[in-house]
């Protein structure tokens, strides 16, 4: 008896023309907040870029590599493609702004349910951020 012949590898999907350009959109709005996250403190960068190559890997290959490839930000890409890796710095400002935001929260609400339920979900993100690896 022979062995039946290998399987071939899978074949790359094929997106329509409509799913190429949504996430080329998605990716275009991701990188447009990451670059207003420079700016602005409270707006994170590094989610926005994630999102961003993860859209254009699925919608423009090329544009992904240009992201992964960019001097300033490409290494922390690179880390959290390679090993989920987040900055300690990053985890201990995105902890600090948690909990400054569940404070302001905390002040100007009354609706204990509010509080209680955004207070889980901090706890929640902010115990995924600290387990992470350090890059």
């Amino acid at each position: 008896m022979t062995a039946p012949p290998p399987e071939p590898p899978p074949a790359k999907r094929r997106r329509g023309p409509a799913a190429v350009l949504a996430y080329r959109a998605l990716g275009v709005v991701a990188v447009a907040l990451a670059t207003a996250g420079v700016f602005l403190p409270l707006l994170p960068t590094t989610v926005f870029l994630i999102v961003a190559v993860w859209a254009f890997a699925r919608g423009s290959p090329e544009w992904a590599d240009r992201i992964r490839a960019h001097p300033r930000l490409g290494p922390y890409i690179r880390d959290w493609e390679a090993r989920r890796a987040i900055p300690r710095r990053a985890k201990a400002l995105a902890v600090v702004t948690m909990a400054g935001s569940w404070t302001l929260l905390v002040a100007t609400t009354h609706s204990l349910l509010v509080v209680g339920g955004v207070g889980l979900l901090l706890v929640a993100v902010g115990s995924y951020v600290v387990t992470r690896p350090s890059a």
